[in-house]
Protein backbone atom coordinates (compact mmCIF):
# COMPACT_ATOMS: atom_id res chain seq x y z
CA UNK A 1 0.00 0.00 0.00
CA UNK A 2 1.44 3.34 -0.49
CA UNK A 3 0.89 6.21 1.35
CA UNK A 4 0.80 9.77 0.40
CA UNK A 5 0.76 12.55 3.00
CA UNK A 6 -0.27 16.26 2.97
CA UNK A 7 0.36 19.32 1.51
CA UNK A 8 0.59 17.70 -1.84
CA UNK A 9 -1.99 16.71 -4.33
CA UNK A 10 -1.54 13.31 -6.60
CA UNK A 11 -2.68 12.28 -9.72
CA UNK A 12 -2.15 9.04 -12.10
CA UNK A 13 -3.13 10.32 -15.46
CA UNK A 14 -4.88 7.71 -17.16
CA UNK A 15 -4.74 7.31 -21.36
CA UNK A 16 -1.17 8.44 -21.40
CA UNK A 17 -0.91 5.84 -24.41
CA UNK A 18 -4.65 7.34 -25.95
CA UNK A 19 -4.07 11.47 -25.39
CA UNK A 20 -1.67 12.85 -27.90
CA UNK A 21 0.76 15.01 -26.11
CA UNK A 22 -1.47 18.42 -26.55
CA UNK A 23 -4.10 16.98 -24.25
CA UNK A 24 -1.83 15.74 -21.54
CA UNK A 25 -0.44 19.33 -21.50
CA UNK A 26 -4.03 20.75 -21.45
CA UNK A 27 -4.91 18.51 -18.33
CA UNK A 28 -1.73 19.30 -16.06
CA UNK A 29 -1.83 22.84 -16.88
CA UNK A 30 -5.44 23.02 -15.77
CA UNK A 31 -4.98 20.81 -12.77
CA UNK A 32 -1.99 22.96 -11.64
CA UNK A 33 -3.47 26.06 -12.07
CA UNK A 34 -6.57 24.96 -9.99
CA UNK A 35 -4.79 23.62 -7.36
CA UNK A 36 -1.58 26.20 -7.05
CA UNK A 37 -4.70 28.57 -6.89
CA UNK A 38 -5.17 27.07 -3.38
CA UNK A 39 -1.66 26.43 -2.82
CA UNK A 40 -1.18 22.93 -3.07
CA UNK A 41 1.55 21.12 -4.35
CA UNK A 42 0.80 18.79 -7.71
CA UNK A 43 2.45 16.08 -8.06
CA UNK A 44 1.38 13.90 -11.38
CA UNK A 45 1.92 10.25 -11.06
CA UNK A 46 2.27 8.47 -14.85
CA UNK A 47 0.69 5.21 -15.48
CA UNK A 48 2.12 2.58 -14.15
CA UNK A 49 2.36 -1.25 -14.67
CA UNK A 50 0.73 -2.92 -11.25
CA UNK A 51 3.39 -6.29 -11.67
CA UNK A 52 6.03 -4.04 -11.07
CA UNK A 53 5.16 -1.88 -8.24
CA UNK A 54 6.75 -2.23 -4.88
CA UNK A 55 5.98 -1.74 -1.63
CA UNK A 56 8.75 -1.31 -0.53
CA UNK A 57 9.75 2.15 0.99
CA UNK A 58 13.11 3.58 1.54
CA UNK A 59 14.15 6.56 3.25
CA UNK A 60 14.38 10.05 1.14
CA UNK A 61 18.08 11.24 0.56
CA UNK A 62 16.89 14.65 0.34
CA UNK A 63 14.89 15.29 3.48
CA UNK A 64 15.06 11.59 5.15
CA UNK A 65 11.71 11.20 4.81
CA UNK A 66 10.90 7.38 5.80
CA UNK A 67 7.89 7.64 3.35
CA UNK A 68 9.88 7.02 -0.26
CA UNK A 69 8.22 5.17 -2.65
CA UNK A 70 8.83 2.91 -5.64
CA UNK A 71 7.41 4.77 -9.07
CA UNK A 72 9.16 3.18 -12.05
CA UNK A 73 12.35 1.31 -13.03
CA UNK A 74 14.24 1.16 -10.32
CA UNK A 75 13.65 5.12 -9.46
CA UNK A 76 11.84 6.35 -6.20
CA UNK A 77 10.60 9.67 -4.99
CA UNK A 78 9.79 11.12 -1.84
CA UNK A 79 6.09 12.91 -1.57
CA UNK A 80 6.99 15.04 0.66
CA UNK A 81 9.77 16.92 -1.29
CA UNK A 82 9.16 15.22 -4.89
CA UNK A 83 12.64 14.51 -5.23
CA UNK A 84 13.12 10.97 -7.81
CA UNK A 85 16.07 9.21 -7.03
CA UNK A 86 17.53 5.55 -7.74
CA UNK A 87 19.15 3.63 -4.70
CA UNK A 88 21.64 2.42 -7.03
CA UNK A 89 23.42 5.46 -8.72
CA UNK A 90 23.13 6.32 -4.98
CA UNK A 91 25.38 3.47 -3.74
CA UNK A 92 27.69 3.90 -6.78
CA UNK A 93 28.65 7.76 -5.24
CA UNK A 94 28.61 6.72 -2.22
CA UNK A 95 31.32 4.25 -2.27
CA UNK A 96 34.98 4.89 -1.65
CA UNK A 97 37.55 5.45 -4.09
CA UNK A 98 40.96 5.22 -3.34
CA UNK A 99 43.74 5.45 -6.14
CA UNK A 100 47.79 5.28 -5.69
CA UNK A 101 50.26 7.51 -6.95
CA UNK A 102 49.93 6.30 -10.82
CA UNK A 103 46.16 6.73 -10.87
CA UNK A 104 45.11 2.87 -10.04
CA UNK A 105 41.94 2.55 -8.31
CA UNK A 106 42.78 0.54 -5.44
CA UNK A 107 40.55 -2.10 -3.78
CA UNK A 108 40.64 -4.35 -0.62
CA UNK A 109 43.09 -7.11 -0.75
CA UNK A 110 45.68 -5.46 -3.12
CA UNK A 111 49.21 -5.79 -2.67
CA UNK A 112 51.15 -2.33 -3.13
CA UNK A 113 54.71 -1.17 -3.02
CA UNK A 114 55.99 1.80 -1.50
CA UNK A 115 57.50 4.24 -3.77
CA UNK A 116 59.59 6.57 -1.08
CA UNK A 117 61.22 6.07 2.47
CA UNK A 118 58.45 6.72 5.08
CA UNK A 119 59.46 7.32 8.50
CA UNK A 120 57.87 5.67 11.62
CA UNK A 121 57.28 7.34 14.31
CA UNK A 122 59.22 4.94 17.45
CA UNK A 123 60.61 2.83 15.36
CA UNK A 124 64.40 2.73 14.66
CA UNK A 125 64.25 3.07 11.08
CA UNK A 126 62.07 4.10 8.07
CA UNK A 127 60.11 1.63 6.13
CA UNK A 128 62.36 1.51 2.67
CA UNK A 129 60.97 2.49 -0.25
CA UNK A 130 59.81 -0.90 -2.49
CA UNK A 131 58.80 -2.65 0.34
CA UNK A 132 55.13 -4.86 -0.88
CA UNK A 133 52.27 -4.71 1.25
CA UNK A 134 49.66 -7.39 0.71
CA UNK A 135 46.62 -7.62 1.58
CA UNK A 136 45.63 -3.78 2.04
CA UNK A 137 42.48 -2.78 3.67
CA UNK A 138 41.05 0.81 2.74
CA UNK A 139 39.31 2.99 5.08
CA UNK A 140 38.12 6.83 5.02
CA UNK A 141 40.02 9.34 6.30
CA UNK A 142 44.19 10.76 5.34
CA UNK A 143 45.78 7.90 5.73
CA UNK A 144 43.29 5.73 3.61
CA UNK A 145 45.18 2.29 3.70
CA UNK A 146 45.28 0.00 6.78
CA UNK A 147 48.16 -2.68 6.52
CA UNK A 148 50.38 -5.07 8.33
CA UNK A 149 53.99 -4.02 7.58
CA UNK A 150 56.64 -7.37 8.12
CA UNK A 151 59.02 -5.86 11.06
CA UNK A 152 57.04 -2.47 11.63
CA UNK A 153 53.65 -4.21 12.19
CA UNK A 154 50.52 -2.65 11.46
CA UNK A 155 50.44 1.02 9.99
CA UNK A 156 48.37 3.30 8.37
CA UNK A 157 49.75 4.37 4.95
CA UNK A 158 48.27 7.41 2.90
CA UNK A 159 47.36 6.39 -1.04
CA UNK A 160 49.95 8.89 -2.45
CA UNK A 161 53.03 6.95 -1.62
CA UNK A 162 52.21 3.75 -2.96
CA UNK A 163 51.97 2.27 -6.10
CA UNK A 164 49.86 -1.12 -6.82
CA UNK A 165 51.90 -3.97 -7.50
Amino acid sequence: MLIFWQPAIYFKLKNLRTATDAQNKMCVEIVHGFCNSFGFRVVILPRYNKTVMSEEMQPCPECNSPYGYFLRDGVYACPECGHEWNPEELSKENELVVKDSNGNVLKDGDSVIVIKNLPVKGASGPVKAGTKVKNIRLVEGDHNIDCKIDGFGAMALKSEFVRKA
